[in-house]
């Protein structure tokens, strides 16, 4: 039985529109624009996020080919190759095959698997999209970070975080402002420190 909640993913919401429109008329075209500027200017890159896009699309089509019928139940956040599954399911065969599936598609470098396994059909998810965009919210104005370069998930008021962070300082800052959300139980966190660049010699 799988506990169904809404996907509160900005990149996977958009990967499917990007599908289903093919970004026809005006108002797309310019909404396209700004999402290639703000790609480009991402620690990945264009050609990363475009790459990390492909990824989740197709891992979301190989849980519908399966018939997981994960697609509202799992949510699927890909960075760099990583593939983040988060959700919540009472059967732990779900979790594992959406892990393999998800290790079949081309360009996929990790998985991390954090589905929530409940023991009852139980689960509190009332809240997980405010503490999404609170969360939002807090990092894109504290100039001290780089919001572009997180993604963010919220399941059952546990907080996952993947990304780059400029520096240790920073990342630590995001885990702070969402810690300090009204009803985050847990912050689990994926971000990966950017590498100092090595002035040549």
């Amino acid at each position: 039985m799988m506990i169904r909640r809404p996907l509160a993913t900005a990149s996977m919401v958009l990967a499917l529109g990007l599908m289903v429109s093919g970004l026809a008329g005006c108002a797309a075209v310019v909404g396209a624009g700004a999402v290639v500027g703000g790609a480009a200017s991402e620690e990945r890159g264009l050609r990363g996020r475009t790459s990390d896009l492909g990824i989740q699309a197709r891992v979301a089509d190989k849980f519908v080919q399966e018939r997981l019928r994960l697609i509202t139940d799992i949510g699927v956040e890909v960075y760099e190759g990583r593939v983040l599954l988060t959700g919540a399911t009472t059967d732990t065969t779900l979790s594992d095959k959406a892990v393999a599936l998800s290790y079949q598609v081309e360009g996929v470098q990790a998985v991390i698997n954090e589905i929530q396994h409940l023991s009852t059909g139980a689960a509190d998810f009332a809240h997980d999209t405010w503490i999404s965009t609170q969360l939002l919210s807090k990092i894109t104005f504290d100039k001290d970070i780089l919001s572009i370069n997180y993604s963010i998930e919220t399941v059952n008021r546990v907080v996952y975080l993947i990304g780059i962070a400029q520096n240790r300082a920073e990342v630590e800052k995001v885990i702070a402002h969402a810690s300090n959300i009204e009803y985050v139980t847990k912050v689990v966190n994926h971000v990966r420190i950017k590498q100092a660049t090595i002035p040549a010699a």
